[in-house]
């Protein structure tokens, strides 16, 4: 399933802290979209159904749904802080192509 990058887990760490409730976790979806066929989709969460896939990565809950989980299969999350600005990342084994702005995939 997908992992996360020690700076990801930091920042998702971060971000769970300021919304004042440590039992979110991170879900990370696949949803029809984009000019590539696919996008993906990040929030925090704490209703999961059984059919959802729960890990823990870097001290951080992540859960991914049935439908999105062969989509992410080995995919990492990152996190990146620079002069060019700041944000997560996919990076996808199984995305064939992906579009200009980099938030879509097939």
């Amino acid at each position: 399933m997908l992992t996360l990058s020690g700076a990801a887990s930091l920042k998702v760490k971060e971000l769970i802290q300021a919304e004042g409730d440590e039992e979110l976790a991170l879900r990370v979806a696949v949803r029809p979209g984009g000019c590539s066929g696919y996008s993906y989709e990040m929030y925090f969460d704490k209703d999961f159904t059984p059919e959802d896939t729960v890990q823990d990565d870097g001290g951080v809950k992540v859960v991914v749904d049935a439908a999105s989980a062969p989509l992410l299969k080995g995919a990492s999350l990152d996190y990146k802080d620079g002069l060019q600005g700041a944000g997560f990342a996919i990076n996808n084994p199984n995305a064939t192509r992906s579009c200009g702005c980099g938030s879509s995939f097939s």
